[in-house]
């Protein structure tokens, strides 16, 4: 009995290595793909060597998924993925040189603005209402503000004709 649960064909690799397969699919990380094409390489080495010892294969395993996943650590840190929309899931940093209104005059250093259908607590120098503001940060959900120069009565007096 226990010389048949040891009795490892190359097909149990390839089943687990599907396996694997389908775990990485249903995972947000890319972990377990290196682990189930290190099963499939057991499974293709048991095929050509179908005496191998499951000591040995369990080891082959080992070293092949550790190695895979290492080299594919190593490429990806070498060439990052970049993507077209960097700033997806960073909503405040989609604001940044962005011009709004205060909703909300800024007092002891915090106030709001209206952006699109929200509203975002701002911090920077105290501006009454209707001010217009450029973000030029984030920290965490509070946007960074700078108002904008607002042009002294001389000089609106001057511009006008």
């Amino acid at each position: 009995m226990m010389e048949f649960s040891l009795q490892i064909g190359y097909w149990h690799w390839w089943v687990l290595g599907v396996v694997f397969i389908v775990l990485e699919i249903l995972s947000p990380a890319v972990f377990f793909l290196w682990m189930g094409l290190a099963a499939g390489v057991v499974g293709l080495i048991l095929l050509l060597f179908p005496g191998l010892a499951w000591e040995w294969q369990v080891l082959l395993f080992a070293i092949f998924s550790l190695a895979s996943i290492l080299a594919s650590r190593r490429y990806l840190d070498r060439h990052p993925l970049h993507s077209d929309h960097p700033l997806l899931n960073r909503r405040g940093q989609q604001y940044v040189g962005r011009t709004f209104s205060l909703s909300t005059p800024i007092v002891n250093g915090y106030g709001k603005i209206r952006v699109d259908d929200s509203s975002w607590k701002v911090s920077g120098p105290d501006c009454a209402e209707g001010s217009q503001v450029r973000v030029v940060g984030v920290d965490g959900v509070v946007l960074q503000i700078e108002p904008l120069e607002q042009p002294t009565q001389a000089e609106q007096e001057a511009n006008d004709p």
